[in-house]
Parts: C-alpha cells; sequence; structure tokens
C-alpha cells in the first residue's frame, strides 16, 4: 500500500514538498500534491511544536495502491536507492502520525543530563528521575529530582553501585520506591536480578530480596500490599517472558521470604505502562524482541533484531483472570514511565510503533493518548513538541510534564535521533 498524507488548508506561505505524477495505475493518471502550513505569527514556542509536525488536525490521509515512481522524482529515496537507477516506492514518512489537536507547550529548565530507558516517579511535588544511558556508551548511576512547585532541578544523589541503569521495573507507595531487576551497564550487557529500595525522606537504599531470575524492563506494580512484576524480557534480551511474580511489602521492607508465582501475563515483553486504578491492575502496550548483544562482541555491542510492537491491554481484578479491554489507538512501546492519572484516566505520552514498512526504520510516537476508566474508552488529546521515546512523565496542579528521552530526526523523519534532557508542560483539560 502507499500512503500520502494531503492538507486541507494552505497558506500563502504553504510550500509545496513534493508533486508525483504517474500514469499506468488501471489506466489512469495519478497527481499527488503534499503541501503543509507554517505562520510566524505564533510564539517562539509555538512556532516550534507546529514545524515539527507538517500534519494538522484537519488532515486528509491518502491510501493509495503501490506503484512504481519514476526514479527522477522519487528524491526521498535517492539514498536507498544508492547507484541503482531503477524504480522505488514513496512512501510518507510520517505515515504513522495521528489526527490531533494543538497544545501550547512551554520549554522548561532541562535535565542536569540527558538519559534514554531511565526511569522515574513521582512523589508529590517531586519527580525522581533514574538512571538511563546517556550515550550507547555511557550510563548514568544517579538520581535528579525536579520540584515542580518551583520548576527546579534540585537534589542529586548516587545509586547503589550494584543497581542496574536501565530498562527498570518500578514503583512506589508513596515514600518508598522500589526497584526491581534491569540491564547493567552499557550497550546491551547482561541483567542483574538485584532489587532495591530508596526512602525518598532519608534518601538512604536497601536490599530487597532479588527476583528469582533477571529481567529487562519488567511490568512492575503496587497492588493489593504486594510488589508484582510481570513479563519483560529474558536474560537473552529479546526473549518476551510471560511469569508473574508477587511479594508482599510494607514500609519498603519484604513481608516474605520468597517470591510468589502468579498467573502468567498473556502476552509477554518489554515496555510497557504498567498502571493500578479502581483496585485493578493494568498493562498497556508493550513489544516483543528488542536489541541484543552481538555474538563475541567483547563490549556486548547491541545488535538488531525483529520487534513486534502491540496495542493490547490487559486487566487483572477480583476474579485473578486477565481480561482483555479495548487497544490502544495504535500500537505502542517503551511507555513504562510515559503516563499519569489525571482525572480518572490514563494519559500516556510518545513510544515507539510499528516498524517503517519500507525502510524498517523504528518510529516515535508524538501523540498523546486518553484512556477514560468511566467509558473504557481511547482518543488521542494531543501532540508532543516532536515524536519522542522512553519519556519519563508527571503531573501537576493541572500541567502535564515530560523530559528526557530520544527524539525524531525531524518533522518528516520519525525514526529515533538524539538523546535529550528537555523538560516541557503544558496545561491539560478534560
Amino acid at each position: 500500500m502507499r500512503i500520502v498524507r494531503q492538507t486541507q488548508k494552505s497558506s500563502p506561505k504553504s510550500k509545496l514538498v513534493i508533486l508525483i505524477s504517474f500514469v499506468g495505475l488501471l489506466g489512469a493518471a495519478l497527481i499527488v500534491d503534499l503541501l503543509w502550513a507554517s505562520s510566524s505569527s505564533t510564539s517562539s514556542a509555538l512556532r516550534y511544536v507546529t514545524g515539527n509536525w507538517p500534519i494538522g488536525p484537519s488532515s486528509t490521509i491518502i491510501i493509495i495502491p503501490s506503484v512504481d515512481v519514476p526514479a527522477s522524482l522519487d528524491k526521498d529515496n535517492a539514498k536507498d536507492r544508492g547507484k541503482d537507477n531503477a524504480t522505488a516506492r514513496f512512501l510518507s514518512a510520517t505515515f504513522a502520525d495521528l489526527p490531533a489537536p494543538e497544545l501550547h507547550w512551554q520549554k522548561m529548565s532541562s535535565a542536569p543530563v540527558p538519559r534514554l530507558d531511565g526511569a522515574a516517579i513521582q512523589i508529590k511535588n517531586l519527580l525522581y528521575v533514574f538512571a538511563g544511558y546517556g550515550t550507547i556508551n555511557l550510563v548514568h548511576s544517579h538520581v535528579d529530582v525536579y520540584n515542580f512547585t518551583d520548576n527546579t532541578w534540585g537534589a542529586r544523589f548516587d545509586m547503589p553501585k550494584e543497581m542496574a541503569h536501565s530498562h527498570l521495573g518500578m514503583v512506589t507507595d508513596g515514600r518508598y520506591i522500589y526497584v526491581v531487576t534491569g540491564q547493567y551497564g552499557p550497550q546491551c550487557r547482561g541483567p542483574t536480578a538485584r532489587t532495591f529500595v530508596l526512602d525518598t525522606e532519608t534518601k538512604q537504599w536497601s536490599d530487597l530480596l532479588p527476583l528469582p531470575v533477571p529481567r529487562y524492563a519488567p511490568a512492575t506494580q503496587l497492588w493489593r500490599g504486594r510488589l508484582h512484576v510481570m513479563g519483560g524480557s529474558g536474560i537473552n534480551r529479546y526473549t518476551p517472558e510471560v511469569e508473574h511474580w508477587s511479594l508482599a511489602v510494607k514500609d519498603g521492607k519484604p513481608l516474605e521470604k520468597e517470591w510468589r508465582s502468579e498467573i502468567p501475563i498473556p502476552r509477554g515483553g518489554p515496555h510497557r505502562a504498567c498502571v493500578v486504578a479502581d483496585d485493578k491492575l493494568m498493562v498497556i502496550g508493550g513489544q516483543e524482541g528488542d536489541f541484543m548483544a552481538k555474538p563475541g562482541s567483547p563490549i556486548f555491542k547491541c545488535s538488531r533484531r525483529n520487534e513486534v510492537v502491540y496495542d493490547n491491554v490487559f486487566m487483572l481484578d477480583d476474579e485473578m483472570k486477565w481480561k482483555n479491554l479495548p487497544p490502544m489507538p495504535k500500537p505502542d512501546s517503551h511507555i513504562e514511565f510515559a503516563w499519569a492519572l489525571v482525572n480518572n484516566s490514563i494519559v500516556i505520552a510518545g513510544g515507539t510503533t510499528e516498524k517503517h514498512p519500507i525502510t524498517k526504520k523504528m518510529v516515535l510516537v508524538g501523540e498523546i493518548f486518553r484512556f477514560d476508566l468511566n467509558t473504557l474508552k481511547w482518543s488521542v488529546i494531543g501532540k508532543l513538541p516532536y515524536r519522542v521515546k522512553t519519556t519519563l512523565v508527571g503531573f501537576w496542579d493541572g500541567w502535564l510534564y515530560f523530559t528526557s528521552g530520544q527524539r525524531d530526526k525531524g518533522p518528516d523523519d520519525p525514526s529515533p535521533r538524539k538523546v535529550i534532557g528537555e523538560m516541557w508542560r503544558t496545561k491539560l483539560r478534560f
């Protein structure tokens, strides 16, 4: 299939981006114009937002059967062709973007360091931001704290030396933060089964029972007095696992001497949102598969493997059986700390979706999704300033905040590029 986007409105400053003409499809001629508008009359912050999103809420998506396009017209795919002058197919790089209303974003003070695959926990007006990659060869071993009241980055303190640096499972009871398993070190190094507890009042760390086996990015939550850890990737970083364990905990301490096996999750894998709301445990999105260490590499260099991103939402309730809830508007992964509970709704920002069908590159997500817990319906309520994965989200006094992650290459290329530490906020009303 070929997907082309066409904007319904234009301004005097509209720019003609692509004009593709071809003849031969069912003996008819077809011309597709792709235009988008940009305006210099808005504020600089809003200009930045709209400039990164060529498609507005009034856009139309046109789906056309794939046909060959003359190489002379197909400039977007010139690099892929190399020296080959053969014809190639055209597919809009932004094919996965869903129409969404504009939001007014304010840029706040950036985090002290950029981080990818980090973790974050909000306790009242404080956002605790943990670990993560600075680069593929550099990982962080400290915690930064953002104060939503005065909008400043303040305290910084070290993590235990034995604690994982990325792909963490993490949850809080309002004072103690439970940190479960994860990847230890840069590149695609192995996982650890070690678990820890942080007392946020004293800034003291303590050990917790190790997980039965190591996992990468398991879904983690506190539910009915027990710490639940589910799914994630296995010790090879790729194989999706479905095991589910729980441990009774209170005030940062275990009440049992071993983890208890629970009903397995219906679908395994890492990078999911895990939420407790209305006394129900929900696991949202995620993927099967991930990068693996290259065989024989002394530095555990990351090697790409096939991944399947999904939109499933599973719920565990009084019957202790997993049930299917309505799926997300599109498949979404890398969202384990990209959510917040707002007015009895789950709000999820950014992530990654299915690979680009032609380039096979990772496609980042720039939409903000809302799951209304009253109606059990999904909606798209806005757009981020740019597409971004593994962003870290908080909500305070009506403002939705996000920081860090890996953003896209630009408005026409949703594949990942720069690791960021930027902090943004927008007023959220619904």
